[in-house]
């Protein structure tokens, strides 16, 4: 296959960024989008070019470090991580626009690499549960409803890729913070936590500068974990119930 590369290169935080055009042949349909990558930045390293900076490390679908947006589509065309993403979902000849998540919360740091420690903050304002110290208890020592089980599973596949900021026309991150919230409200583990979790967490959310949700839906159709959009009615349930008996 033979592709042009239509790639955003930024030097820093700091510089302007504009679109590079790379062309790459060569390219197997079985290559991951990241492969294909590599193949470019190979190719400029020989020419004396800066490589492409972009993020990654399992390459197997797994961390969501491989936060790219393709043709306008976070992730790109088929509904998984980058690295999943392999070049037969292209034909030869395609055109390629590659970007790094635009949002103000994830400014750039150089190329395609964003600063996605926002997340992070949002889960250590509460996204956690408390433990007791000494042996870890029995597995089945708290038993837990598999309907709640399931749940709580359905809500912790979320990998904090960030694609649902990224596909969102506000830059809202409330599908990643409502299932790191759902993910815990429902566990026994969790209940200790449960009112100011959510309260907290939410708030955090708001001072990193992520913009309000209006339930266009488009966050759900990109998150590679299917992630389910009334995941966002359940939190803001889970908000009003934990605010309401703050106030009281």
């Amino acid at each position: 296959m033979r592709l042009t590369l239509r790639v955003w290169r930024q030097r820093n935080a700091d510089a302007p960024g504009a679109m590079a055009t790379y062309e790459v042949d060569g390219i197997s349909p079985d290559m991951s989008f990241l492969e294909m990558l590599d193949t470019l930045n190979e190719e400029l390293i020989l020419r004396g070019e800066e490589p492409v900076a972009f993020d990654h490390d399992c390459r197997e679908g797994i961390c969501g470090a491989c936060s790219l947006v393709i043709n306008g589509d976070a992730h790109g065309p088929e509904r998984t991580t980058t690295c999943q993403l392999h070049m037969r979902s292209f034909r030869d000849g395609d055109t390629i626009d590659v970007e790094p998540w635009r949002a103000a919360a994830f400014p750039v740091v150089k190329d395609l690499v964003v600063d996605r420690s926002a997340f992070d903050r949002i889960i250590q304002a509460g996204g956690y549960v408390s433990v007791p110290t000494g042996s870890a208890p029995e597995a089945h020592a708290t038993p837990v409803p598999k309907a709640d089980a399931d749940y709580a599973f359905e809500h912790a596949e979320c990998i904090g890729c960030g694609a649902c900021v990224a596909a969102c026309p506000n830059g809202s991150a409330m599908l990643f913070t409502s299932a790191k919230v759902n993910h815990l409200a429902v566990l026994p583990q969790g209940a200790p936590e449960r009112e100011s979790r959510v309260l907290d967490m939410v708030a955090r959310m708001d001072e990193e500068g992520f913009g309000g949700c209006t339930l266009t839906g488009e966050c759900a159709t990109a998150c590679p974990k299917g992630i389910p959009l009334p995941s966002i009615s359940a939190m803001n349930r889970e908000w009003l119930r934990a605010a309401r008996r703050r106030k009281d």
